[in-house]
C-alpha cells in the first residue's frame, strides 16, 4: 500500500473540511426553526413537531414558486406567503431580515413578501405550529409578534378566527385563489358581516354571494341542519372592543378545515387517516337556493319547489313576464296596500279601519338585514304593527326581537328547521281577522283539552280497574279478555305510527326465545338478539309475564321513545302486542353496554382515551337534545353505564326509557312519591326526596363519566375504613392534587394529562350536592369542547361515603341497594 505524502494529506483534509461545512450548511439547519442564519432555501422545508404540517416552496405550474404550509404528504396546502407575487426560479430563500421581520427572498436577495411588523424590540425568531400557524416569535420572551392565522388565506383551519371590527372596519378573512393553479387573491371572501347579530358572508367582490344567517349563541340559524354549536364546534365572540371573532374546534374529529374555492363554493373537510383522503363534510352551496337573492324581494326560494322561487303570500311578480321566464332577480311587490298606505294615501275605496295582520311562515331562513332588539316576543309584535315601516318581524329566544324595515330579501324556505318569520300584510290577505283567529284557536284549544281529560279518565280508569283485577285474582275469563282489550287499544293508540310485529315473528326471530339469544334481564324482563327474514339483526325486550313492574315502563317507553330521533340515542324499531305479549322492537347494538367495556379488565384496552372521550361527548349530545332540542322536554331518570349501548364503531346510544319524565314547555322540575332509578347514580336531592330536574340527569351523566375515565364503579367501597365510595375517592385525590392516580392506567398518557384533567374537573362539577351549583348539559358541551374556558372550582360532591348513602336511605331501600342484579329499582306507583 503506497504512502501518502504531506502534501496529499494537506489535500484531503481541505476536502474534509470543505464537505463538512456543505454538509452542516444543508443538513445541520434546525427544521422547527427560522433564524437570521438559520433558514431555509428551495428545495428544504420545516415541520410542526408533530409532522402534520410542513412549510415550503411549493409549484401550482411549471414556472411559479411559492411559498405555504400545507397538510402532511398530501400537499393541501393551507396558506401562502407571496400569493400575489410568485418566485420565477427555485432560488428562493425564507430567513429573517435584519429589522426582525419574516421574509421571502428571490434569487436577488429583493424582498417579495414580508410579515412587516414594525419596531420588533428584540431578536426575533419563526415556528411552525402543530396547529398550523406560521409564528414569529421574540427570542427572549418567547411572545408571538406575528401569525399567519391573522393573515389567512383561502383556508381557515381550527383555533383561526374570523374577524371583523365595526370601529375601524379591519377584518381577517378568508379570500380565495383566483384559480385552483393560481393562489393570487381571487374574487370571492369569506367573513364575519352584519356585526350586532353577526353572521358569515361570502361576497364576490363587495356583493353577497351566500350568508349563514344570524348567530343566535348556539348555531347560525340560516344554515340547513346545522343542529348545534358543540356539533360544529363554532364559537363567537365580541371582545368588548369592537371586534367580533369566529372560531371553530374540532377535537376529536381529526383535522377538519374549510377552504374557500375560487368559484365561491366554501366546503368543509374531514381527513380520513385510514383512507389518507379528505371527505367532504358540508359544503355551502347545496342547491340554488344557497346563491344570495336569488328570487329576489318578497320572495321565497324552495330547493324542493318547482319552480324554486314563490312569491309570499300578498306580493306578485313584478314583472310576470320576466318571472315566468324563471328571471327572478327584480323579485315582487305587495298586492294590496296596507292600511299605513290606504291611511296615507287618503284611500277611501278600501275600508282603512281594517287592521294590517302578520302571515305566518314555518321553517324559513329569515331575511338579510335583521335589526335586533331583547324585548319579548309579545312586545316584538305589537311594536311591529304600531310601526308603518316595519315590514316583518321574528324572534328567537337567545337573539331576541329581529324586524325588517325595507325589502325582504334572501327568504329560504327548509324543509325543517330554521325560524318562525312573520310578515305584515294587508287584512285581506289574512282570511280572517286576528280577534276571529283568536276565538277559534280558543274555541278549538278547549274542545282538545276537554277531549284530553276525557281520554285520560276514562284510560286512567280502565288502568286501575285492571291492575286491581289483576292483583286480587278476582278477573273472570271475559274480564281478562275485556282488559286485555283496553290494553290493546290504549297501545294501538299509543304506537300508531310504529311498525307492528308479530308474535310469530319475533319468536321465529328469535329461535323461540331460546337462551343462546339472551343478551340480558332487567325489571322490565328479558332481552334477546333476534335476526329477521330479510337479514336484519334486532333486540326484543319483552315484558315479563312474572314481573310486578313492567307494564308501566312499556307504556313509558313507546310514548317517550316513539318521538325521538337523534344519533346518540337507541332507535325503537316497532312494538308486538298479543294477548298478553308485550314487545319493543329495536336497533340491535352488537358491542353491547358501556359496563361490559369499562369495567371489564379484558375489554377495557379496546377503549383508548380517544375513543372514550368519543363516548362521553356523545351521551352528553344525547342528553342536550333530551332536556332541549327535541319536541319533548325529557328526564331519563335512569342513565347509567349499562343504559349506554354502543354501536359498531363504539359510538354510544342512551337507552332504557321506561322511566323517563316527559315535561311541559314551562316546566322545569318534578316531585314523585316513590323513587325510580339505579343508587349510584341518583342525585340527591331525587335520591331523598323525590325531586327531579334536568339537574338529576346531570349528576348521572358526572357519575358516568368519572367512571369512564377512572374504570370503577361508583357502587363499589374503595376504602374499606373510611368507605369511599368512587365520588369520595376522586373527591379525596382531587383536594390532595393526586386525581390522576385515579385514571384508568390503559388509558394515560402525559400527552393528554390536561385534557384528562379537565374531564375529571367537569364530572366533579357534575356530581356536587346542590343542584343549582350543577352546570345544565349545554354548559356542560360547551365545557367539553373547551368554549368555556375558565371552569369554576367544584365544591364537594354528594354520597361520597357509603354509610352516608344507607343512613340517608330507608332499611327497605338500603337492602334494595345491594340487590345482586344492579338492575334499575323500579315502581309502578306515584309517578
Amino acid at each position: 500500500m503506497p504512502v501518502m505524502d504531506f502534501k496529499s494529506c494537506k489535500n484531503l483534509l481541505y476536502v474534509f473540511i470543505f464537505m463538512s461545512c456543505y454538509f452542516l450548511d444543508v443538513n445541520g439547519i434546525a427544521k422547527d426553526s427560522i433564524t437570521s442564519i438559520q433558514f431555509i432555501k428551495d428545495p428544504e422545508t420545516l415541520s410542526s413537531n408533530s409532522g402534520n404540517f410542513t412549510l415550503g416552496f411549493f409549484s401550482t405550474d411549471s414556472t411559479n414558486r411559492y411559498v405555504g404550509i400545507w397538510w402532511k404528504s398530501n400537499l393541501t396546502v393551507t396558506w401562502v406567503a407571496n400569493r400575489n407575487q410568485p418566485l420565477n426560479d427555485s432560488s428562493g430563500v425564507v430567513t429573517i431580515s435584519e429589522d426582525g421581520n419574516l421574509v421571502v427572498l428571490n434569487g436577488k436577495k429583493q424582498v417579495v413578501w414580508s410579515s412587516n411588523v414594525s419596531n420588533i424590540a428584540s431578536n426575533s425568531t419563526s415556528q411552525l405550529s402543530d396547529y398550523g400557524s406560521l409564528l414569529l416569535l421574540e427570542s427572549t420572551t418567547g411572545n408571538t409578534i406575528w401569525e399567519s392565522f391573522n393573515h389567512p388565506s383561502n383556508t381557515w383551519l381550527p383555533r383561526m378566527k374570523i374577524t371583523s371590527n365595526k370601529i375601524t372596519c379591519e377584518k381577517a378573512e378568508l379570500t380565495s385563489w383566483k384559480s385552483l393553479s393560481d393562489p393570487s387573491i381571487g374574487s370571492f371572501s369569506f367573513s364575519v358581516e352584519r356585526l350586532k347579530i353577526p353572521e358569515l358572508f361570502i361576497l364576490n367582490g363587495t356583493q353577497p354571494y351566500w350568508r349563514s344567517g344570524p348567530w343566535n349563541g348556539q348555531v347560525f340559524i340560516g344554515v340547513l341542519n346545522m343542529e348545534t354549536a358543540y356539533l360544529n364546534g363554532v364559537h363567537v365572540e365580541d371582545d368588548g372592543n369592537g371586534t367580533v371573532e369566529i372560531s371553530f374546534t374540532a377535537y376529536g374529529r381529526g383535522l377538519v378545515m374549510s377552504t374557500l374555492y375560487p368559484q365561491g363554493q366554501y366546503v368543509q373537510k374531514n381527513w380520513d387517516d385510514e383512507k389518507e383522503q379528505w371527505q367532504v363534510t358540508w359544503t355551502s352551496h347545496q342547491s340554488d337556493c344557497d346563491v344570495y337573492g336569488i328570487c329576489g324581494a318578497f320572495a321565497s326560494c324552495s330547493s324542493q319547489g318547482s319552480p324554486i322561487c314563490s312569491c309570499l303570500k300578498g306580493f306578485e311578480p313584478r314583472n310576470k313576464e320576466e318571472w315566468n321566464r324563471q328571471n327572478w332577480t327584480r323579485g315582487c311587490v305587495r298586492s294590496t296596500p296596507l292600511q299605513c298606505e290606504r291611511t296615507n294615501n287618503q284611500n277611501t275605496s278600501v275600508d282603512s279601519n281594517k287592521a294590517d295582520g302578520f302571515l305566518t311562515l314555518q321553517m324559513i331562513k329569515v331575511p338579510d338585514f335583521a335589526q335586533g332588539s331583547s324585548v319579548t316576543q309579545d312586545t316584538c309584535r305589537s311594536g311591529c304593527l304600531e310601526n308603518c315601516s316595519c315590514i316583518a318581524y321574528a324572534y328567537d329566544d337567545e337573539i331576541g326581537c329581529m324586524s325588517w324595515n325595507g325589502n325582504l330579501i334572501d327568504i329560504q324556505q327548509f324543509p325543517s328547521g330554521g325560524i318562525d318569520l312573520y310578515v305584515r300584510v294587508a287584512y285581506t290577505e289574512l282570511g280572517m281577522t286576528d280577534k276571529e283567529r283568536n276565538i277559534k284557536v280558543i274555541i278549538t284549544v278547549t274542545i282538545t283539552v276537554t277531549m284530553i281529560i276525557g281520554t285520560f279518565v276514562f284510560v286512567t280508569c280502565a288502568y286501575v280497574i285492571w291492575r286491581r283485577a289483576l292483583h286480587l285474582g278476582e278477573t273472570s275469563e271475559s274480564e281478562e279478555h275485556t282488559n286485555d282489550k283496553v290494553i290493546g287499544e290504549l297501545s294501538q293508540a299509543k304506537l300508531q305510527e310504529l311498525l307492528q310485529f308479530s308474535f310469530e315473528k319475533l319468536a321465529t326471530a328469535t329461535n323461540y326465545f331460546h337462551l343462546s339469544n339472551k343478551l340480558g334481564q332487567g325489571g322490565f324482563g328479558a332481552v334477546y338478539k333476534g335476526k329477521l327474514q330479510d337479514g336484519k339483526e334486532i333486540a326484543v325486550k319483552r315484558l315479563s309475564r312474572a314481573s310486578g313492574q313492567g307494564l308501566e315502563e312499556f307504556m313509558n317507553e313507546v310514548v317517550v321513545i316513539s318521538k325521538l330521533q337523534h344519533r346518540n340515542l337507541v332507535r325503537l324499531l316497532g312494538c308486538c302486542i298479543e294477548e298478553e305479549e308485550k314487545m319493543l322492537i329495536y336497533e340491535y347494538m352488537p358491542n353491547r353496554s358501556l359496563d361490559a367495556f369499562v369495567f371489564d379488565p379484558s375489554e377495557n384496552k379496546l377503549l383508548d382515551w380517544r375513543k372514550r372521550f368519543s363516548i362521553i361527548e356523545g351521551i352528553a349530545r344525547g342528553l342536550l337534545y333530551l332536556h332541549r332540542d327535541s319536541r319533548l322536554k325529557i328526564i331519563h331518570r335512569d342513565l347509567k353505564a349499562s343504559n349506554i349501548l354502543l354501536d359498531e364503531e363504539l359510538n354510544p346510544k342512551i337507552s332504557d326509557f321506561g322511566m323517563a319524565r316527559i315535561f311541559g314547555g314551562s316546566e322545569d322540575q318534578g316531585n314523585t312519591q316513590r323513587v325510580v332509578g339505579t343508587y349510584g347514580y341518583m342525585s340527591p336531592e331525587y335520591a331523598m326526596q323525590g325531586v327531579f330536574s334536568e339537574k338529576s340527569d346531570v349528576f348521572s351523566f358526572g357519575v358516568l363519566l368519572l367512571e369512564i375515565v377512572s374504570g370503577r364503579k361508583n357502587s363499589s367501597l374503595y376504602d374499606n375504613e373510611n368507605s369511599l365510595t368512587l365520588l369520595g375517592l376522586v373527591w379525596i385525590q382531587w383536594k390532595e392534587e393526586d386525581v390522576l392516580s385515579l385514571v384508568d392506567p390503559g388509558i394515560y398518557d402525559p400527552s393528554l394529562e390536561k385534557h384528562i384533567m379537565r374531564c375529571i374537573h367537569i364530572g366533579l362539577l357534575c356530581v356536587q350536592e346542590f343542584a343549582a351549583d350543577r352546570p345544565n348539559m349545554a354548559a356542560v358541551i360547551s365545557m367539553l369542547n373547551s368554549e368555556i374556558v375558565d371552569l369554576p372550582p367544584p365544591r364537594q360532591p354528594a354520597f361520597i361515603l357509603r354509610q352516608i348513602m344507607l343512613s340517608s336511605l330507608s332499611s327497605d331501600e338500603s337492602l334494595r341497594l345491594h340487590s345482586i342484579n344492579n338492575v334499575s329499582i323500579t315502581d309502578i306507583h306515584g309517578r
